[in-house]
């Protein structure tokens, strides 16, 4: 998947469609063409929504259930979402930049062909995740549970790995090289399918070896 550089608001294909949005989310509601613009959400219910050719621009969720929700060729940036519930939700060509999630719930859910710029995640639940052709660009990933997911031609330039778990993940051409650190808390078994440099290997030793029972012993 090639990575392209963040785009603005008005380099979307569908920016001239754009109509701002005003009231509140609605459970299985269904937004085409809207501009979230500052919006703010507190425990929003909008779960199995769908969210299509959209923007969001400085949004916030503030917990809240998106559970089951969809969406297609969405575009955020400086969005924060803090302890929302997007778990089952499915990603579809769309790009966050700059973006925030603190405490949130995507486990079990489905992107491809995201992209995310210079986000934080932070204490973010991906278990049983499906990951196809997802670039983390410039990001820091702190205590996110990679756990029973899959990752395919997934990678990380320029971006922090900080007590990332991979129990029983599945890996296929995942590339790790780029990225700026990577600390593995749990799951070094399961990386298998992940492409590391000699420097990270370096970096891995002592996880690696605690991994096999090697006994690593100085005279």
């Amino acid at each position: 998947m090639g990575v392209h550089a963040p785009r603005d608001l008005a380099a979307l294909p569908y920016a001239q469609h754009l109509e701002s949005f005003t009231g509140e989310l609605e459970q299985a509601g269904a937004y085409e063409w809207l501009h979230f613009d500052g919006s703010a959400f507190q425990d929003a219910e909008a779960g199995s929504s769908l969210f299509s050719q959209s923007a969001f621009s400085s949004a916030t969720f503030d917990r809240g259930r998106l559970r089951r929700s969809r969406f297609d060729e969405v575009w955020l940036h400086t969005v924060r979402l803090v302890g929302t519930n997007l778990a089952q939700t499915t990603w579809l060509d769309s790009e966050c930049i700059a973006g925030v999630f603190a405490g949130t719930e995507i486990h079990g859910s489905e992107m491809r062909r995201v992209v995310f710029h210079q986000c934080k995640f932070d204490s973010v639940n991906l278990r049983a995740t499906s990951l196809k052709d997802v670039v983390f660009v410039d990001c820091l990933l702190r205590d996110v549970d990679f756990g029973g997911a899959e990752l395919a031609d997934v990678s990380f330039p320029g971006s922090t790995l900080d007590r990332a778990r991979f129990d029983k993940a599945t890996l296929t051409r995942v590339d790790l090289r780029e990225a700026t650190a990577l600390a593995i808390a749990s799951g070094i078994g399961s990386l298998n399918g992940a492409t590391i440099s000699t420097a990270q290997l370096f970096d891995l030793a002592p996880v690696l070896a605690q991994h096999v029972g090697l006994t690593v012993k100085d005279h």
